[in-house]
């Protein structure tokens, strides 16, 4: 009985350690999501009557500061800016907001719309207080298409928000939030979207640049209403594979690695495009998570993707624009941590006990031990 107990205090120690040792390694949460935040009415006019409008925009923030994620980028915050962040003011520090679409406090020559533009991009970052966000940079697309049509992309100064982010580890990330043009259904139908796709890739192209130029010994995540598809747009061979090929980081899609098993969608002939916003292609939406790791430096790896299409409901309808799509990671390899999935254990492990040394018939949390004539492994089930 003796030698019994001390075989599972022996163990038990060892899967603490391992814990300890596990829990050591960074982790952080990071989502991303359009608000919706264009202005229902601009004066008698109906500009976004379905939107989430000020009510709506209390409940967004409602739902991130329930679901409590250490990085947040969001699109179209123009309107409600005050209501989408004034629960989240004592857990979050925010980015500068860029301003309103509407008629008050704008200088707009009512002669001359064609020229007028918002110079305002929408986008916004909040942050965990024991974050860390320096050197925020905003840069505008150098080319864009559309006014009054082809979803009035030249309407407001869409662009790109570059931030270096240091987690409370001291793990150094940047991050880069973004809108991309945007293509509508019936101009895809009629085979007018050319120049939309031409605009969206020369963003993607204009962002590849900026990366490399900046591209160090730290992770980039890139994030945001990308507005393309990998089986519409040139994602994979003008941007992924061009920052491979330099040899100075690999480019992972988190949706691509985690759901699709790494093969990315091949391109199709045909209309991709819809103007229903919940849609999903194949599992692929228009907004994405996307991270690069330098050859040599601090790595990063993705270990968990979520779409939240069930929690992101008000009365049976989206909240938003798009449903959030988010994304955990952990600093360095997953292999370094000892947890393995269940999955391995099930045909490497013949016999699981838990903490209080009871043989188990099917794996469950816990520390597992295999006993193997004189070795003794230790496995944390998730």
């Amino acid at each position: 009985m003796m030698k019994i107990r001390k075989f599972f205090a022996l163990a038990l120690s060892i899967g603490i350690a391992a814990t300890a040792t596990a829990q050591q390694q960074e982790q952080f949460s990071i989502v991303t999501l359009n608000v919706d935040g264009l202005p229902q009415k601009i004066w008698f006019a109906n500009v976004n009557a379905e939107g989430p409008g000020s009510a709506g925009s209390v409940r967004i923030g409602q739902y991130l500061l329930k679901k409590g994620y250490d990085l947040i980028f969001v699109q179209e915050d123009f309107n409600y800016h005050e209501e989408l962040t004034i629960l989240l003011e004592e857990d979050y520090r925010f980015d500068t907001w860029s301003g309103d679409v509407g008629v008050d406090g704008h200088k707009i020559d009512l002669l001359h719309l064609q020229n007028h533009r918002f110079e305002c991009d929408g986008l916004g970052a909040f942050w965990k207080n024991a974050i860390s966000v320096t050197d925020t940079e905003r840069t505008a697309w150098e080319k864009s298409f559309g006014k009054f049509s082809h979803a009035a992309d030249e309407m407001v100064t869409k662009g790109y928000r570059r931030y270096d982010v240091t987690l409370p580890g001291g793990t150094l990330l940047t991050v880069y939030n973004m809108h991309m043009d945007a293509s509508s259904e019936i101009d895809e139908i009629e085979g007018k979207d050319g120049p939309d796709r031409e605009a969206r890739l020369s963003e993607w192209l204009q962002l590849k640049d900026d990366i490399l130029t900046r591209l160090g010994s730290h992770p980039v995540i890139v994030v945001g209403d990308l507005n393309s598809y990998y089986s519409r747009d040139q994602i994979k061979a003008q941007f992924i594979d061009a920052i491979e090929s330099t040899g100075r980081g690999t480019v992972k899609d988190v949706w691509v690695e985690l759901e699709k098993n790494g093969a990315y969608p091949a391109p199709v002939d045909g209309v991709v495009c819809t103007d229903d916003p919940a849609n999903i292609l194949d599992g692929e939406t228009l907004d994405k998570i996307i991270y690069i790791n330098p050859t040599t430096g601090t790595k990063i790896q993705a270990v968990s993707f979520s779409l939240d299409q069930e929690g992101y409901k008000h009365d049976g309808k989206m909240m938003g624009d798009h449903y959030p799509l988010a994304a955990t990671f952990i600093v360095g390899d997953r292999k370094d941590t000892g947890i393995e999935t269940v999955q391995s254990l099930k045909e490497e492990v013949p016999s699981y006990y838990n903490l209080n040394g009871q043989r188990i018939g099917q794996p469950a949390k816990g520390v597992t031990i295999e006993v193997n004539g004189k070795s003794i492994r230790k496995h944390i089930i998730k």
